[in-house]
C-alpha cells in the first residue's frame, strides 16, 4: 500500500477542522486532498486521538507481518506434507 503524505497528527487535524464547521471545498482545497479521501479518514480515524492513531497504525503494520508468516509457513507445511506422502 502506499505510504500517505499526510502523518497521522496532520490527518487529526485536517478531521478536526472539518468538524468545526469548515466547508468541505474548502478544507480540501487548502489541504491538496480530495473529498474522497476526506471521507476515507473520517471513517477510519474519526474521533480517534494522535496517539491511538499510532497505536492502530503499528497493531495494523504487526498483524500484516503475522499474516505474512502465518501463510509462508502454511506453505511450507503443505509441501513438506506432500513430500511426506509421496515417500511413504
Amino acid at each position: 500500500m502506499r505510504k500517505s503524505r499526510f502523518t497521522e497528527s496532520q490527518i487529526v487535524a485536517i478531521l478536526k477542522e472539518g468538524e468545526a464547521g469548515v466547508g468541505l471545498s474548502k478544507l480540501t482545497r487548502k489541504h491538496g486532498i480530495s473529498g474522497a479521501t476526506y471521507f476515507i479518514w473520517q471513517a477510519k480515524c474519526g474521533g480517534v486521538s494522535v496517539s491511538e492513531l499510532k497505536r492502530m497504525k503499528g497493531l495494523e503494520a504487526e498483524n500484516a507481518k503475522l499474516k505474512r508468516m502465518y501463510a509462508e509457513l502454511a506453505v511450507e507445511n503443505a509441501a513438506i506434507k506432500d513430500l511426506l506422502s509421496g515417500k511413504l
